[in-house]
């Protein structure tokens, strides 16, 4: 599942008439990279949950048979944020853990990685950690012996990359499910379970946060062509 709903406030003028995952670096849309190293890593079906511009993306990206793909929308009437986009769309996902991937990222990480993780009963996630970038003094959390843990007071931790392997089971038994809630929070309680593992990632991230990153990256991409 790609997440693809969110109106890129910190991006405009850029996302006054487009959305953020159309957006292009080295001519391509952020989004399109996603589909292609999906595809590159064995999966057949995507899910998209859309909101703002919506249409755009279903019009650009059709039904995904050109990457030989199948892509299935996921339409909000208003972005329902994270956790509530994948509680909308629990029905497509199916009851297998899924990869998910929030649509301003930009990695290379080898997706196909993912699959050697076998998630048991009591582990509903593993996350894809990185280094913190330089314009965030901390990260999300910390991992200890493959557990992502709680940042301490004296770390600086690490940032979720934004790619993770989920069991559904992480949304659809949350005692507080509704129909508009944050991630944060669900991965807050399964943390403190000890029920999310994680692996340190080195290599090529990006968070699509400013137009200036994005300028950034698009310059990277285009001196390796």
């Amino acid at each position: 599942m790609i997440l693809a709903a969110g109106e890129g406030k910190r991006m405009r003028p850029l996302t006054d008439h487009t959305p953020k995952p159309l957006l292009t670096v080295a001519d391509k849309p952020l989004i399109v990279y996603q589909l292609e190293r999906l595809r590159d890593a064995g999966v057949k079906d995507v899910v998209i949950n859309i909101a703002y511009l919506g249409e755009q993306i279903c019009s650009v990206l059709g039904d995904g048979s050109r990457w030989n793909l199948r892509i299935t929308y996921s339409k909000e009437p208003q972005p329902l944020e994270t956790a509530g986009a994948i509680n909308q769309a629990l029905s497509l996902l199916g009851d297998e853990p899924f990869i998910l991937i929030n649509g301003d990222v930009w990695c290379d990480y080898p997706l196909q990685r993912l699959f050697q993780f076998s998630l048991d009963e009591n582990t509903q996630a593993h996350f894809v950690m990185v280094s913190n970038p330089v314009y965030r003094e901390s990260g999300d959390f910390d991992l200890a012996g493959g557990r992502v843990v709680v940042r301490g007071q004296r770390s600086q931790g690490l940032t979720f990359s934004g790619i993770s392997l989920l069991r559904p089971q992480l949304v659809s038994e949350y005692p507080q499910r509704r129909e508009c809630f944050a991630l944060r929070e669900v991965f807050d309680a399964a943390i403190a379970k000890e029920r999310i593992t994680g692996e340190f990632y080195s290599g090529d991230w990006w968070d699509i946060g400013t137009p200036e990153r994005l300028a950034d990256l698009d310059q990277q991409l285009l001196s390796t062509l």
